[in-house]
Parts: C-alpha cells; structure tokens; sequence
C-alpha cells in the first residue's frame, strides 16, 4: 500500500452561539408569586369569595340573631301590631210581662265564617261542611265551593251559616280541611210576640244600645258590663281565622226588667185600638189599662194608622216601627210613647178638675142647680155648648153627663182661679208622671202670671192646658182609687242574670179628695154612662163610670183650632162600685165620625170588658146588660168664638 493518507470526510459541524442577553435594563422580572403560590387570575376569584364567605357568615349570623336569640322579643312585636284589644259585649238582659212570658230577648248566636283567600281546597272544604250546616245535594255543595273558592280573593271574610249550635261549630274547626274558618259570637235581640208593646219597650241602634222606650231608659242596666279581649286583626281589621282570643275581663249580662204589662191584655188592647183606627180613619191612637190600686201600667198601646198618615201628608218620615208582622194591616206600632210624649189639649175630660175641685170646696153637690145659658161672652170670645138651646135648669150631675161646656164654667166661677190652678196641680197635670220615659212632657199648664179673663171657662172646659194620656188616666184613677193618687208603674221589678227578681219599691200614694166628695163624683160620673155621653162605654154586667172628651186640635201656625180636627177620648173604670181597673183611650183626628163618646167609648167597652172577664171580677148586680142609647155623643165637644 502507497502511503497515500486516506481522509475520512468529516461532516461539518454547527456551532450554536448563545444568544446575547439583552440589556439589564430591557430584562424581564420573573412574577412575585405569593406563598401559596397563586395567579393573578385567581387572586381576585379568592378575594371574591373571600368577600362572598363574610357576607354569607353574616346573614347566618343575623340570622341566627333574629330566629333564635331575638325571635321572643321580635314575635311579641309581630303580634303587637296585630294584637288588637277589643269590646266583649255583654249578654242584654232581658224584658218579660208579669207573669216571665218574654217581650224582648238576647241570645248568643254563633256564626260560621271564612276567609277565602285562604282556603287551599275549596272543594274538599265544602264537601265536609255541608253535612254539618244540612246541606245536601250537588247545588248546595257547588253553591258553598263558590263561597269558599280563592276566586273571590281580596272578599275577606264570608259568612258560611248563622246561627249554628255550638256542636256544629266545634265540628266544622275540627275538619281536616279547616283552614280559614272562624265562629263568631253575635247577641241578637228578638221577640216571639213580634211588635208587640214596641212603642213602650223601643228599639236597639246598630251598635246594639238602647234606642227609645224602656230600652234606652234602662240601657245601664240591661246592657249590663262589657269585658275585653285581644284578637289578632288584619289591617283591614278582620279576625284572623283560626286566631284564639285572649280574655282580658269577662263581660258581666246585663240585669233584665219584669214589667207590669200582661201580654194577653196588651193585645187585646192593640187589636181593640187597631180596628178602631182602620174604622174611623185616626191618624193615632192610645190605649192604657191600669191596676187602680197600684198604678201598674197593665197594658199601653201605642198605634199608627200608616195609611192615612200617608194620605194626610202629615210627616215626611213616618213615625213608626216597621215591622213585618204589624198589629193589623196598615196599623204599626208608634215610634215614640205617645201616651207619654204626646201632648193634646184634653176637652171634656179635663171638666174633670173643675167638679172636684168644687165639691172638695164645698161650693156644689151634686143636685145644685144652675141657670145655663145658650151662650156667654167673655172679652172678645164667645162660648157656646155644642148644641145650640135656649136657657136651661141643671143639676151638677146633669152638667157633667150633658157634658155641658157653660154649666161647667159656672161651677169653676164658685172654685175660683187660686182653686182651680190649684186642682190641677193636685191631680197631676203639669207635673211628671215618675215613669222616666225618654221623651216624656210635663204638659202645658196656665199659671196665676199668664191668667186671662176667658181662662174660666177654657181651663175648665180643657182648651187651655195640654196634657198626656197617661196623666189623664192617673187623674182619673185617683178618683177610682177613692181619692188616693198613685203614681203609675212600668218596670215591676229587676231580673238578675240567675233569674231572681227584686221587686221594684212601689211610690208612696196621697190623697187628692176627700173620700165623701169622691164617692159623689163616681156617682156622678156614672151617671155619664148610664144617661149622659158615654153609653157606648156600657161594659154589660158591670158598673162603669168615666168621662167622654171631644177636643179641637189647635192650630201650630195661628191663633185658632184646625176645623174639622178633632182628639177623640173616653176615660173611666170599673167596677163602679169597687173599681179594680182604670182606662183610657184617645183618638188623633177620626173621621167622619169623630165624637169622643162614638169612637173612643166602644174601645173601652171593648178593652175593659176582656180585662174584667181576665181577671175574674165579679159582676155588678143592678149593671146594664146591654148599651142603651139615651144620651148624645156630640154634647162633650168643647167651643168657642
């Protein structure tokens, strides 16, 4: 082998040359991690969650503070904004005749009711009530699923059944479904004998107080004394249902009255009284019966004819209580108590001042005679009897029967004007009854400062003073009663909530005529009956004696007496002999007819007879058997020009 070299070929080779690092200050800073070793991005994720943990752990917080710590304190608030303290009625104390038959009763009544928007199952709700009200059938079911349905949200409560039984009551709170429900206790007022006696026992106001009559005269005692209670009420201010009620302080019932009216008589009275006044077109009237010894108010009936109220245009609101079952068609019981708060110049009946007056004075008996003239003239005015005649010779007695309006002014001449202002007082007129009616007039009396020259005759014949029925009777009955004057009575007693009755303390009675002139003037005033004005009030089997009255009705805008306006009256009592009874009746404005001895005397025939048969008076021996007509109703009515 040559020495020739062989060269391997060798592959080139490629430098790498580091690059040149750039100036320091150009270099980047490697990022300043934090120790756990998180990124930027991630750094707000943690502080938002950060943020998000803290607010979470301080609505826990919070949380905790109100439902645990605080809930007490804050539900007791909760409840004070709803939490209402209101009025727990009493129980009304009740109004009952002399013998406990009730006039005027309140009872609890228990009423179901629901709040609809919150039934949930409307359906099912009413399908389980309906047999517990006695509902049955697919339309009564649907009927109360309406009542109960959510559709009528925003209604509030809907009541379901009224008066229900408190068994009831307990089973429809005790339903499955018994969201909603709620019972309510109402104390209504009612009567089983209707109307009957409204005008003396009055009404109730919508808040359940006492209204007129006796019920506003004694609300302090029947309404008895209110408790309290704390409900829970919605703003609107309903009852939350479901809400138990706390009790603050229990109400105590209120006391009750037993009154001395007797029912059978009363209606007796009404329906006498009623077809009296459809018969003769009154516009009103007043009918009283009274024990004669005690002065208990047996019966007081106070009517309005509404149809010929209407007719006459008298009141643009009628005074009266509506009722659905009236005392007869078109007859209503009056709103007020008239025979306390109506007044009415009294006619003839008030004759009854000057002649007992007279005997009392020793100036008459009853077989005086006197020269009546046909007319005399006082001043400017003239006064006549109602029937024109020439001169006449009459005893007292005759006088009175006749109802003589000139023979009766002679009489007050003998009394004298100290004599008569004084006899009329001593009866009763001018002054109050002591009832304590809510509305009750004194009357109108003439006094010694207002006395006038024609005041003679007026005030004797009863045109000049104005009284009331029921001081008319008290009159009257003072003469019955043998000269004792008793004041009258309506409440006989007081009725506690267990039923005792304390008896009301009776008035202390005092004498208006001696017993030998009041024995003289029944006499006479029986004669009024037997032969005089007042046949028509003939009671058949027993003696009557009373007074027959015919009066003008003066005019409210003039001087003067409306014409053709007439109060029609009758008053007496019976026995005669021995009187038991007193009664009065009095007529506004009857027509045609409208004499006093024609349309108020056969009321009292009609009334009296039925309470003297009730009570089991013995019959007079001697008494008419039957109405003998021997006199004229027209004679008692009082005139003048």
């Amino acid at each position: 082998m040559s020495g020739r070299r062989v060269e391997t070929p060798v592959r080139p080779t490629t430098t790498r040359r580091r690059p040149t690092p750039p100036p320091a200050t150009q270099r980047r800073r490697p990022p300043v991690l934090p120790a756990y070793g998180f990124g930027v991005r991630t750094r707000r994720v943690a502080w938002i969650r950060l943020f998000l943990l803290a607010g979470v752990c301080v609505l826990i917080a919070r949380m905790v503070d109100l439902q645990v710590i605080r809930s007490p304190q804050l539900s007791a608030v909760g409840r004070a904004e709803l939490l209402q303290t209101v009025t727990s009625p009493a129980l009304r104390g009740g109004v009952f005749d002399r013998n406990g038959q009730i006039l005027s009763l309140s009872s609890p009544s228990l009423t179901l009711q629901a709040d609809d928007a919150q039934i949930s199952h409307p359906e099912l709700e009413a399908a389980a009530l309906a047999p517990l009200l006695g509902l049955s059938g697919p339309q009564a079911v649907a009927a109360l699923t309406a009542k109960l349905s959510q559709t009528g949200r925003g209604s509030g409560q809907v009541v379901l059944a009224s008066d229900i039984t408190q068994k009831v009551a307990d089973q429809a709170l005790a339903l499955t479904y018994n969201n909603g429900l709620a019972i309510t206790t109402h104390h209504p007022r009612s009567s089983p004998n209707g109307a009957l006696a409204g005008s003396v026992l009055g009404t109730l106001d919508w808040e359940g107080n006492g209204n007129g009559g006796l019920e506003y005269a004694y609300d302090h005692m029947l309404s008895g004394k209110a408790g309290q209670e704390r409900v829970l009420k919605s703003p609107n201010g309903w009852q939350l249902p479901q809400s138990s009620p706390v009790v603050v302080s229990k109400s105590v019932p209120g006391q009750g009255l037993e009154l001395t009216l007797d029912v059978p008589l009363q209606f007796q009275a009404e329906r006498a009284l009623g077809n009296e006044l459809l018969k003769s077109n009154a516009v009103s009237g007043t009918a009283i019966v009274m024990d004669t010894r005690t002065g208990d108010v047996l019966a007081e009936a106070n009517l309005v004819n509404t149809t010929q109220l209407h007719s006459a245009g008298m009141v643009p609101v009628p005074p009266f209580i509506p009722s659905k079952h009236p005392v007869l068609p078109g007859i209503q019981q009056a709103m007020n108590n008239l025979a306390v708060t109506q007044t009415y110049e009294p006619g003839s009946v008030f004759k009854l001042v000057a002649f007992s007056g007279a005997l009392q004075a020793g100036k008459i008996t009853p077989t005086s005679t006197f020269n009546v003239p046909d007319q005399v003239k006082i001043s400017t005015y003239t006064f006549h009897d109602a029937e024109r005649h020439g001169l006449l010779h009459m005893t007292a007695t005759q006088i009175l029967a006749q109802s003589s309006n000139l023979g009766t002014f002679q009489i007050a001449q003998r009394v004298g004007e100290a004599g008569m202002l004084a006899q009329v007082q001593r009866l009763g007129f001018g002054l109050p009854t002591g009832l304590k009616l809510p509305g009750e007039s004194r009357g109108l009396t003439v006094s010694s400062s207002t006395w006038s020259d024609t005041d003679f005759v007026s005030l004797a014949i009863g045109q000049t003073d104005s009284v009331t029925a029921q001081q008319m009777i008290d009159a009257y009955n003072a003469i019955a009663n043998n000269g004792m004057f008793v004041a009258p009575r309506l409440v006989r007693g007081y009725v506690s909530a267990s039923g005792v009755v304390t008896p009301t303390k009776a008035s202390a009675p005092h004498r208006v005529l001696d017993p030998l002139y009041n024995s003289q003037l029944t006499a006479m005033l029986r004669q009024v009956v037997l032969a005089g004005t007042g046949t028509n009030a003939v009671v058949p089997g027993y003696a009557v004696a009373g007074k027959t009255g015919t009066a003008q009705i003066p005019n409210p805008n003039a001087r003067g007496y409306l014409p053709g306006d007439y109060m029609a009256s009758f008053v007496g009592f019976a026995p005669a002999s021995n009187p038991v009874l007193t009664a009065i009746v009095v007529l506004n404005r009857p027509t045609p007819q409208f004499f006093g001895g024609e349309v108020a005397a056969p009321v009292f025939s009609s009334i009296m007879s039925y309470a003297l048969h009730r009570y089991n008076i013995p019959t007079t021996a001697g008494a008419p058997t039957k109405i003998i007509k021997t006199g004229t109703a027209a004679s008692d009515v009082t005139g003048g020009l």
